[in-house]
């Protein structure tokens, strides 16, 4: 009796077999990817006000943009901190400049993580002015805003969270 021979695979289940290794590669590509700053608030229930100030300001662009940026974002509780009929105010049309200003003041040129914030004493925004930095008893302050999470990463830089809108003088 002869021994049986290995048949060939069919084409069709060749087809079938790289159809799967190709869609499995594709998601798990699809994971590696990290989105852009805005994306990833955009993502986040707890920065929906600040989303819309991004959107009010025509930042979107900027912030989806090659960077690196370091930002420093303040929550929705952020904005709510500040006086009744601010953040309303400043999402009008006529305040655009006022509200890019303040967004600006958030923004760190470059990649800033955690591990470099805690070596400045101060770092020098998109706006044009400088933000003081402090560490205390391991807590890091952003002007009067405490940083209450930190190096969330992005595609096009960095977010740390922070718990108080900080603003220019």
């Amino acid at each position: 009796m002869s021994q049986p021979t290995a048949k060939p695979l069919p084409t069709l289940m060749i087809a079938v077999l790289a159809s799967v290794f190709l869609v499995a590669s594709a998601i798990a590509g699809g994971y590696k990817k990290q989105q852009d700053i805005v994306a990833v608030v955009a993502g986040n229930d707890d920065f929906s006000t600040l989303v819309a100030a991004v959107q009010a300001a025509g930042l979107v662009e900027t912030l989806q943009g090659s960077g690196p940026f370091t930002v420093f974002a303040p929550t929705n509780e952020a904005f709510a901190k500040l006086p009744e009929g601010t953040v309303e105010s400043l999402l009008l049309p006529e305040n655009k400049d006022q509200l890019v200003a303040i967004l600006t003041y958030h923004v760190v040129p470059g990649k800033v993580t955690a591990n470099d914030v805690v070596t400045l004493s101060e770092a020098k925004t998109v706006q044009g002015d400088s933000i003081d930095i402090m560490v205390q008893n391991g807590a890091v302050k952003v002007d009067n805003a405490q940083v209450i999470a930190t190096d969330v990463a992005a595609s096009n830089g960095v977010i740390h969270v922070i718990d108080t809108v900080i603003m220019p003088q």
